[in-house]
């Protein structure tokens, strides 16, 4: 959907999903390139390569990183938490999506630190400024 972010093999799932005006992101990891993993040990830099993939994802569906409503992240070490954040405030102003945060003892592959998961709804950021 976005030549930014690595899309799975074919017939397994969708990164992103548009019903409507509403928008479904899978759990995104930081993987860039030729699926390589940026952020080897870092989890602030694999969050904001995340967060990335979720506004290239939002914007290639017709809205804005502000349409997001809701979050789901899981983070292998909750301590690391507060880098997941700082890069959440460098894409998110204002009105933040509701957001739910899970430590998991492992994700995937052992390098990954966090994973997010996005819900969005194509204008809602306007509707949020009212609030």
């Amino acid at each position: 959907m976005h030549p930014n972010v690595i899309e799975p093999e074919p017939q397994s799932w969708s990164n992103c999903k548009k019903v409507g005006d509403h928008v479904y992101i899978a759990g995104m990891v930081a993987l860039i390139g030729d699926k390589q993993l940026a952020g080897i040990g870092d989890t602030y830099t694999q969050a904001r390569v995340i967060f990335g993939h979720i506004k290239n994802l939002m914007e290639a569906a017709g809205g804005c990183i502000d349409d997001v409503v809701r979050l789901v992240i899981y983070i292998t070490d909750i301590e690391q938490r507060y880098e997941v954040w700082r890069a959440r405030r460098e894409y998110f102003h204002g009105h933040y999506p509701t957001c739910a945060l899970v430590e998991v003892s492992a994700l995937f592959v052992p390098e990954i630190l966090v994973e997010i998961e996005a819900i969005g709804i194509i204008g809602s950021a306007d509707l949020s400024a009212d609030a």
